[in-house]
């Protein structure tokens, strides 16, 4: 070491970690043409002045203007490319519109259908005169109301023409501008990406032929079609209508029926052995929710809030149970619970087991979780089509259609919950010589059972969000008074009713997530 490195050690170790800084950058530089393969020595310059700012650095990208999304798709930046498409075909639209689109078109159909009124009202009102009838004055205004709309549209249609140049002239400001953007944020978006393939090598680089090919039939087609179809509308059919054919609809439905009656008729024992398991859980439910005296209810029910969740909100637990009861729905409140405690305490005894299972088998988790979603998303009149088909309507048809709506969070939550518990953790437990049975009912549960509750928790809201469509299928409780309000508009007994459903909703809540105060 050099007498001046003695004497100054901070800015020896400043050289080194300049010259450090330096190798790293020209060796980061090293790897730009590798990755996008074309214009190596502009990317280069506009990659290394981006990386000199810590801010946003100003660059400008003719090409990336010039062919806008077909240049970012190509760099397989498809979100940007989709996004500026969007952008781009709004503003062609606007000035192929403002250009030669017939702005008036529907206007001009207005007036037309109001002029073949008017011209029937004046034939009346010339046969009334003709007559001497008492309808006279009646047409007169009618016709004077038609001319006077007709003179109102008229004037309307006018200034829709002769706003045309503004609506191109905004387009194509509006075009330029989307182009500016692109051509300024261009650089700095591809140099991120080669930031990200540095460290990720699997992400594409450069433009091969396979996106560059996409990319320009994709913008071509979305934007010659979207553009005829917003400019010049009912041109071609086919931009209107979806080619089909009446027939493959009719058929399609024949199958499905022929399938469910195939399935009524052939496993009749099976769901006969599911509606009969489901009514002994409900009528043991019935049996001590509706049958039991209504003190000895109310008091477990607080006293049960007391010990989950603290003092407050036994309270409210108490407030809310005096609420159904003095308003006269506490008979129809513990129905409701019934009812949906079934769906949630199966849905429950079936959705931690199978989630358990889920949690260390990703295959059949991946092939329940569409199932699952198709539980979620499908609406629930649809999936209570063939519920009524295999159970018919009542009580147990309500049960099984609250479990496909509501049961699925409790799966999800089990599996993420076991997922989630540290593999040290596990590993640890097992170097000491615990068994599977240990490792699951003293490490992995303990530790997800806040996942766990969540998903109890979740299960139950979403079986009290059934109340009112279980109603639809002979369910009673607290629903069908919400449904006979809807049907007969009256609006204090849907509202006091809802009330009720949020109450029981809370109460459930706080049993499930609340912890007692300290």
């Amino acid at each position: 070491m050099s007498e001046h490195a003695k004497e100054n050690p901070t800015s020896a170790s400043d050289e080194l970690l300049r010259g450090n800084s330096d190798q790293f950058a020209k060796e980061r530089e090293s790897h730009i043409p590798q990755f996008v393969k074309t214009n190596e020595d502009y990317y280069l310059k506009q990659f290394r002045k981006i990386g000199n700012k810590s801010s946003f650095s100003w660059t400008f990208n003719l090409w990336a203007g010039i062919l806008g999304p077909i240049w970012f798709c190509a760099r397989s930046m498809w979100n940007w490319g989709l996004s500026f498409l969007i952008l781009e075909i709004f503003a062609i639209v606007q000035i192929i519109r403002g250009l030669f689109g017939d702005l008036a078109s529907d206007a001009w159909a207005r007036i037309a259908k109001i002029e073949g009124t008017l011209e029937l009202r004046k034939q009346q009102l010339a046969s009334a005169i003709e007559n001497n009838t008492d309808k006279i004055d009646v047409y007169k205004r009618t016709v004077d109301s038609l001319e006077s709309s007709i003179g109102g549209i008229k004037l309307e249609a006018q200034q829709l023409e002769s706003t045309g140049f503004t609506i191109a002239m905004t387009g194509l400001a509006a075009l330029l501008l989307i182009k500016l953007v692109q051509a300024i944020i261009a650089n700095t978006l591809l140099e991120r990406r080669f930031s990200d393939w540095l460290s990720d090598p699997q992400i594409s680089r450069g433009m091969n032929q396979r996106n560059i090919g996409l990319s320009v039939l994709f913008v071509l087609i979305t934007t010659v079609a979207t553009a005829i179809h917003y400019s010049f509308p009912g041109t071609f059919s086919l931009l209107m209508d979806f080619p089909t054919d009446r027939g493959i609809r009719l058929t399609s439905i024949k199958w499905v029926e022929d399938f469910f009656a195939f399935a009524v008729k052939n496993g009749e024992a099976f769901f006969d052995m599911i509606t009969k398991g489901i009514r002994f859980v409900l009528d043991g439910m019935e049996l001590i929710l509706v049958q039991t005296p209504w003190m000895v209810i109310a008091s477990f029910i607080i006293l049960l809030t007391w010990l989950s969740a603290g003092t407050t909100a036994a309270i409210y637990s108490g407030a809310f149970l005096s609420y159904m009861g003095l308003l006269g729905f506490w008979e129809k409140a513990m129905t409701t619970l019934a009812l949906l405690g079934t769906a949630a305490v199966l849905s429950i005894i079936i959705g931690i087991p199978l989630g358990m299972f889920c949690a260390r088998r990703e295959r059949f988790y991946s092939f329940i979780r569409p199932i699952m979603d198709f539980m979620q998303t499908m609406p629930a009149f649809v999936f209570m089509i063939p519920v009524i088909a295999f159970f018919g309507t009542g009580k147990p048809a309500a049960v099984v259609t609250t479990m496909i709506f509501g049961g699925t969070p409790v799966v999800r939550l089990t599996v993420l919950g076991l997922r989630g518990v540290p593999e040290s953790v596990r590993e640890a437990a097992a170097s000491f010589g615990a068994s599977k049975w240990y490792l699951l009912t003293k490490v992995d549960l303990p530790l997800a059972a806040p996942s766990i509750r969540a998903g109890i928790n979740q299960t139950i809201m979403l079986s009290l969000a059934m109340v009112v469509v279980a109603s639809l299928i002979g369910a009673k409780g607290l629903g069908e008074d919400v449904l006979e309000a809807l049907q007969y508009a009256n609006v204090g007994q849907g509202i006091l009713a809802g009330f009720a459903i949020l109450f029981c909703a809370m109460i459930l809540d706080r049993i499930v997530q609340g912890k007692r105060e300290s």
